[in-house]
């Protein structure tokens, strides 16, 4: 709770500063007098530098992965967690309240309790707890979002609601009037939360390590889940990019966890044992393995725009396990060469295969058949593997030392200095002084597990809810689609026990097959009513043998029914989205691509693309009043005052009405 509150206050900061740039760029160019620009640059000057001060501050959050460590964890490297994305309070109930009203020709503010209860909601999902119910609480949210989305969001008028949320990396808000931004936002964090989940478990034990991984799993899923469903956000820490970067990641420190949880009981000095934990290191960080996975997050992080906006701590950690772990298949593949020989009793051609399964090629003129019986060659690759391990310790301990971020890991270096000291061990132990320096190069290891790390949907993502707003009537016909008349009430006085119309449908009911010349239609009743309410019984929910149980007791005296009419809705005008963003390469829009989950067969499925989450472009000048953006950066040097800060890109269009 602390560093979130942190994280709130370097974006309310951040946020000022880039207003005081944008009204002195806006200054800059509307000033012709020279002393005046003198004062603006060197105004710049100073802001921009406090830009980059607070962006250090806020990687700095970002690299403080101590926090979201298990206390009594103290034998395990640390893991990365991903920090939840900041967002601004809503204040929902002028506007429901007004729209309701309007729309539904209801009472709003006979909805307040519901109203309330929806803020409340939200509010808490600003801070939840580390836990199951944390998660359980965003997927609940998330469940009304789209329950709200139609009763409130109308395509032919905007409800005035603005959803600000901040960048998690860069601290720069967007903001958007329609619920897309905050149906991702709050998948993003439901990830986020997942991940510092998995940081906190004990991972001294199997439970702790199995919920480490089931946790990390889910985070990938959840990403994964939002970029499909989401693509080319503003906001640029759920970019397609930035996003494939992170399910990566996740996916890594899974492998990770599985690794650790097989050595947990401890690993058995044996050929076959040793080459298993050889292949099992080397799938870490490899994409399969532990080695593979974090080469590749590495590989991720590196590339461009994704370098300049992960902390840099996040991509020196992911080179050290690369290292690391690389460096322990190597150490494993050597102790099984040098300390195990091949014994009569041995299964000759058992161990044939697995040395030849190990390895993708051999030295030239090499067979595995003989690395294993003779005994020079035996050692002779045995000390190339133990060579390349302790290059690869001295590697990871020389990046190490140069986060500083990281030297604040004391657990961490005094893992990597024990690894590098037990290989330098090793290889003491195998020395000898009368034999010529070999330089012979140990063969790459193939990496292979047995346990893959996979990315698993949690069922929370799928929750089912209770409408906030269900007394409005059902959602597929009550909905913000189509406007209704104020209900009207109809007196019915059957003639000869006929009411002189049919009903239809679920619910509610409609009015079909109208006699114009019976009493309700002088009354007032039109074909393609709605029924509403009988007597004092609300009807929106109940279906056609409810309602005919309600009226077939109907008296000489008759009863009021109440009806709506949907009226013809006004011709749809284009939807302007409020943006606030920086530090773009590009505009971006999201899209939502929907599916029938019901479908099994993925080839035939048909994806239909919804609305553009963003209506406009940086090509368009005539941007509607609420619309706050911050362009790209200008590489043409007309612009002194940015070549100093390439972090941040010239905002002169963040609002033509600032002022320094």
């Amino acid at each position: 709770l602390k560093l979130q509150n942190q994280r709130a206050s370097l974006n309310q900061q951040i946020i000022k500063e880039m207003r005081m740039r944008a009204g002195a760029e806006n200054l800059l160019k509307a000033t012709s007098n020279n002393k005046v620009k003198e004062m603006v640059l060197l105004e710049l000057s100073y802001v921009n530098a406090n830009l980059q001060l607070l962006m250090g501050q806020l990687e700095g959050l970002n690299s403080s992965v101590e926090v979201y460590q298990n206390s009594q964890e103290t034998a395990n490297i640390p893991l990365i967690a991903l920090g939840l994305k900041e967002t601004k309070e809503i204040n929902f109930s002028t506007p429901f309240k007004d729209f309701i009203l309007e729309h539904y020709s209801e009472d709003g503010n006979s909805f307040e309790d519901e109203i309330a209860d929806l803020m409340d909601l939200r509010q808490a999902c600003r801070t939840p707890s580390r836990s199951e119910a944390g998660v359980e609480m965003f997927a609940k949210y998330y469940g009304h979002l789209p329950l709200i989305e139609t009763r409130f969001f109308s395509p032919n008028r905007q409800t005035g609601i603005f959803f600000t949320w901040y960048d998690s990396f860069t601290g720069v808000p967007v903001c958007q009037q329609n619920l897309s931004l905050e149906k991702a936002s709050i998948l993003f964090n439901m990830a986020a939360l997942y991940s510092q989940i998995g940081t906190r478990c004990d991972r001294q034990t199997t439970a702790g390590l199995e919920e480490a991984i089931s946790s990390f799993q889910k985070a990938a899923g959840v990403l994964n889940h939002l970029k499909e469903t989401f693509t080319h956000t503003p906001s640029y820490d759920m970019s397609p990019a930035m996003l494939s970067m992170l399910i990566r990641m996740m996916l890594a420190q899974a492998q990770e966890c599985l690794f650790e949880k097989i050595v947990l009981p401890g690993i058995a000095n044996q050929f076959y044992s040793l080459m298993k934990m050889a292949q099992e290191a080397a799938k870490v960080n490899t994409g399969c393995t532990v080695s593979e996975n974090y080469d590749q997050v590495h590989q991720s992080m590196i590339q461009t725009p994704i370098k300049d906006n992960v902390p840099f701590f996040w991509s020196t950690m992911s080179q050290v396990k690369t290292n690391h772990y690389r460096s322990l298949a190597h150490y494993f593949v050597a102790s099984a060469l040098l300390d195990h020989q091949l014994g009569p009793n041995d299964d000759e051609d058992k161990q044939e295969k697995t040395l030849s399964q190990v390895y993708d090629r051999l030295p030239e003129g090499r067979s595995p058949l003989d690395i294993l019986k003779k005994k020079e060659e035996r050692e002779r690759i045995g000390k190339a593997h133990i060579r390349r391990a302790i290059l690869g310790h001295e590697e990871a301990l020389r990046i190490y030392g140069l986060c500083h971020h990281l030297n604040k890991l004391d657990i961490l270096e005094e893992i990597l200095k024990a690894s590098h000291q037990r290989s330098l061990k090793k290889q003491s132990e195998h020395e000898n002084e009368e034999q010529f320096a070999d330089f012979t190069e140990a063969p790459d290891i193939i990496s292979k597990t047995e346990h893959k790390a996979e990315m698993e949907v949690p069922a929370t993502t799928k929750v089912k809810v209770t409408d906030f707003f269900q007394r409005l009537g059902p959602p597929s016909v009550f909905s913000a689609k189509q406007w209704w008349t104020p209900p009207r009430t109809i007196r019915l006085c059957p003639a000869d026990r006929d009411l002189g119309f049919t009903l239809k449908g679920e619910s509610p009911v409609q009015v079909v097959s109208l006699d114009p010349l019976c009493s309700a239609a002088a009354d007032g009743l039109k074909e393609g009513d709605y029924i509403v309410a009988v007597g004092e019984t609300d009807c929106k929910w109940l279906g056609v043998s409810d309602v005919m149980r309600l009226l077939k007791d109907i008296d000489g005296e008759g009863i009021d029914i109440q009806v709506v009419s949907v009226m013809e809705s006004n011709p749809p005008m284009p939807t302007k989205s409020a943006t606030f963003c920086g530090n773009l390469p590009k505009t971006y829009s999201m899209i939502c691509l929907a599916y029938n989950d019901d479908d099994k067969n993925h080839k035939s499925r048909k994806v239909s693309k919804k609305s553009s989450f963003l209506s406009w472009g940086l090509k368009n000048k005539l941007k509607s009043a609420s619309t706050l953006s911050l362009p790209t950066a200008d590489h043409s040097g007309s612009q002194p005052w940015n070549k100093p800060c390439p972090t941040f890109p010239s905002s002169s269009s963040y609002n033509n009405n600032s002022v320094l």
